[in-house]
């Protein structure tokens, strides 16, 4: 609506734009030798890296926020969330794989985010995991875990990941735990 306003200023209309009636507007409406206002952006433009900085900041607040629920709210979440049912062919799209870690290091300047290299059989991944507060980059090299390949990439603090570490959350302050094999799987095994 303030953009419509500024629009309609800028045009030399009179009045104010919220008193117009749609159907009373005609093409070729404005009378010639109307004084039009001074140009200026309607919107401003976004500042690439500062807007993808705030973003990922109110992203991590809101996790932060999620993590720090009380047990309660925790649990009507979950019991909320098992609610909803996918079918067989919904979950037959989420391809999920045996990966190795190979190397791991923390997001520079970011607390909770960790860099992982991945050894999925096919190739080696990138992947970033909020874990970073809970396991330590020596504890994650040569582990096995399972990681959703086909998700679409995203970039987190300026780093790209190319799919997602399964973990599950516990307690009330929702510590990520890694699924991993009690058994010897063979790197790019799929899940199903």
């Amino acid at each position: 609506p303030e953009g419509a306003e500024r629009i309609w200023k800028q045009l030399g209309c009179e009045g104010q734009v919220k008193d117009q009636r749609f159907s009373e507007l005609r093409w070729g409406g404005l009378q010639t030798g109307t004084r039009v206002g001074a140009p200026e952006p309607i919107f401003p433009r976004l500042e690439k890296e500062k807007t993808l900085a705030k973003l990922e900041e109110l992203a991590e607040a809101d996790r932060a926020r999620t993590v720090a629920a009380p047990k309660k709210e925790v649990a009507k979440t979950v019991e909320a969330s098992t609610d909803q049912k996918i079918s067989i062919e919904d979950f037959a799209k989420i391809e999920m794989r045996v990966g190795e870690v190979k190397s791991a290091e923390p997001v520079q300047g970011a607390q909770k985010l960790m860099k992982l290299q991945v050894d999925i059989g096919s190739e080696v991944r990138q992947v970033v995991a909020g874990i970073a507060e809970y396991y330590k980059p020596e504890q994650l090299i040569g582990m096995k875990v399972v990681i959703v390949t086909n998700l679409q990439p995203r970039k987190l603090r300026g780093v790209e990941s190319n799919g997602m570490i399964v973990a599950a959350s516990v307690g009330p302050e929702g510590k990520p735990v890694l699924v991993t094999f009690r058994e010897e799987v063979e790197v790019g095994a799929r899940l199903k």
